[in-house]
């Protein structure tokens, strides 16, 4: 098992309940899970309720032949909780959580989600095992 991102993976979902999301096939224009990360990878998803706009939840899961396992809740509208999803069409595709993200500033300096910058890194000295400890 391995740990897969791709673009443009969408697929709708009729799933009720907190377990295992059968998917239904690739929307139009997008490719499913098991074809851009692979059976048995796992990848960061997010679901969202159509018929139940307020109803979301974004995070970790493993792809089946034609399912999406729910493994880690990253955020939900359920307090963070795995969400117990209601009747009606889902769009579950890939993303990148806003938490798991590593970003440049408006100044260039690579910012991680917990603010702090990494900075004035030295790729010679990475290579070399040569990096300081002030660092």
């Amino acid at each position: 098992m391995a740990f897969a991102v791709n673009d443009r993976i969408k697929e709708t979902s009729t799933t009720t309940g907190t377990g295992t999301f059968s998917l239904d096939g690739a929307v139009p224009g997008f490719e499913t899970f098991s074809s851009a990360i692979g059976n048995s990878n796992t990848t960061y998803y997010a679901i969202t309720n159509q018929s139940v706009p307020t109803e979301f939840e974004v995070g970790l899961g493993t792809v089946g032949a034609g399912t999406l396992v729910r493994n880690t809740v990253i955020s939900s509208s359920n307090s963070d909780s795995v969400v117990d999803f209601s009747v009606g069409e889902k769009n579950v595709f890939c993303t990148l959580p806003a938490s798991k993200a590593v970003i440049l500033d408006s100044s260039g300096n690579i910012v991680a989600n917990n603010g702090s910058n990494l900075t004035a890194l030295n790729a010679t000295q990475l290579t070399s095992g040569t990096v300081p400890d002030a660092r």
